[in-house]
């Protein structure tokens, strides 16, 4: 059962920007409290947080992407965005949307046990 769907993804330039979307129902008819995730993983690497947004309006950044990514949500629409400035190919990847409970202390982690939800992932490619 596909409970999210990614879409956005394509061919970017060092330098361009890009959005990914998430739709996903089960944002708010699973959890009352929850975390939504985007995660990435580059080809023959591990996959990787990148950023988490709380429903109580918390975001979390990875450093690798701080300043230049920035996540956000449409609540009535149940819809995850993900705003990109590229930098360069190390950003090519498979990217994720993902949504798990709020952990206890209250915050997003990157640790993917934490989600029990994933798309399918939409591929960036970084070319020049």
């Amino acid at each position: 059962q596909i409970r999210l769907v990614e879409s956005g993804g394509g061919s970017v330039q060092p330098g361009g920007s890009l959005r990914l979307t998430c739709v996903g129902p089960v944002f708010t008819h699973t959890h009352n409290n929850y975390c939504l995730g985007w995660f990435r993983q580059p080809p023959g690497n591990e996959r990787e947080g990148i950023t988490t947004s709380a429903n109580n309006g918390t975001t979390t950044y990875a450093n690798s992407v701080k300043g230049r990514f920035t996540i956000s949500r449409d609540n009535a629409k149940n819809i995850l965005y993900l705003q990109m400035n590229i930098r360069n190919a190390e950003e090519n990847a498979m990217y994720y949307c993902s949504y798990g409970p709020l952990r206890v202390g209250g915050d997003c982690g990157f640790e993917e046990r934490g989600y029990i939800y994933w798309g399918q992932g939409t591929q960036v490619t970084v070319s020049s």
